[in-house]
Order: structure tokens, then sequence, then C-alpha cells
């Protein structure tokens, strides 16, 4: 009985340091929080477009004397998409003329339909944009073609943007006929975004 007793207390007194301790809770290791990455600063693009413009035409064909150049003003609307630095978007303008090429011809509109895309340069785009045009060019007709150019749009408020936009238009065999147009534009535009 002795003998038990002992081996007892030797366990016992074994164990005693496994069980000592502060009747504290143990400390709770606070997790590490990764701090929010800074918003971007630059405005944010995405979103539906409408606004006008006004700008200025040079047209020529190869023909001798047909030729002119006038002010032109219309309208645009469209959509971007920002994917961080880059935007890209599609529109239709539609601008009103009366640039005379020669006596009794005159180019009365032009519609474009364009994609763009550029990159972000602070509170700015810079971008390249082409598509389909088509030029009403009486007494000939509507004359389709393509155009292609450069542009920049400064974000003025969040709502608010003016752009600067340089394009070159091609018109192949206006109105069935052996003559080609092409014609220059210069457009400064402003936009109301949502």
């Amino acid at each position: 009985m002795m003998k038990q007793f002992s081996l007892i207390a030797v366990a016992t007194l074994a164990a005693a340091p496994a069980l000592a301790g502060s009747l504290d809770p143990a400390p709770v290791e606070q997790p590490i929080v990764q701090a929010a990455p800074p918003p971007d600063p630059r405005p944010d693009w995405t979103g539906f477009y409408v606004g006008g413009q006004l700008g200025w035409a040079d047209v020529s064909v190869n023909a001798p004397g047909i030729n002119g150049d006038d002010f032109t003003a219309g309208i645009t609307a469209g959509y971007d998409y920002d994917f961080g630095d880059f935007v890209l978007g599609a529109g239709i303008d539609y601008d009103m003329a009366d640039v005379g090429l020669a006596p009794g011809v005159k180019l009365d509109n032009v519609f474009r339909a364009k994609v763009r895309g550029g990159l972000k340069v602070g509170n700015g785009l810079s971008y390249v944009t082409g598509g389909y045009a088509e030029a009403d060019i009486s007494p000939l007709g509507n004359q389709d073609g393509y155009f292609v150019g450069i542009g920049y749009e400064q974000m003025v408020t969040d709502q608010f943007s003016l752009a600067l936009e340089g394009l070159h238009h091609e018109f192949d065999n206006i109105g069935g006929t052996p003559f080609d147009a092409e014609a220059r534009t210069v457009n400064v535009r402003g936009t109301f975004r949502f």
C-alpha cells in the first residue's frame, strides 16, 4: 500500500509543473490587417456621354478645282469603359456642314460610327479612333467611307469634359463617279457624362 501511495505521490508531483500557470486568459493574437490601397485620383471614364462639337473641314476631290473648306457643327454620343489605365469606347457623331466644293457641289453632312481606345493621362485621355463614315455630297448623294484619327479629352468636372480631335476621312467613287474625296476635320467637343 505504501508503494502505491508513493507512486501516486510521484506522479502527482511530476504533473504539477504541467498544471501550473496563471488564471488569466491566454493572450489573443490580433489579426494582421492589410491597409486598403489609396483610391485612384484619376477620373473614372465609365459611362454614357452626349454633347456637341464645333469644327473645321477641309475637303478635296481628285478632280481639278473641286475642293473647299468651312466650319462644321454637330452632336456626339457614346459609351466608354474604364479598365484602369486604358479606356475603350464606342460612339456616333453627326456633323452638319456647308462646304462648297465646286459650283453646285457641296458637302452637306458627315455621319460617323466610331470606336476609340486610349491611355489615361492625369485627368485626361489620349486616344486613337476610327470607324465608318458616310458623307452627303449634294447633288451626288451619300457616300460610304472610313476615317482614322487621334484626340485628347480632358475631364473638367466629374460630369463634363472637353476634347480636341483630328480625323482623316476617305470616300471612294463618289456617287458612282471615278472621283475620290479626302476630308480632314478638326473638332472641339464638349460632353456631359453620366
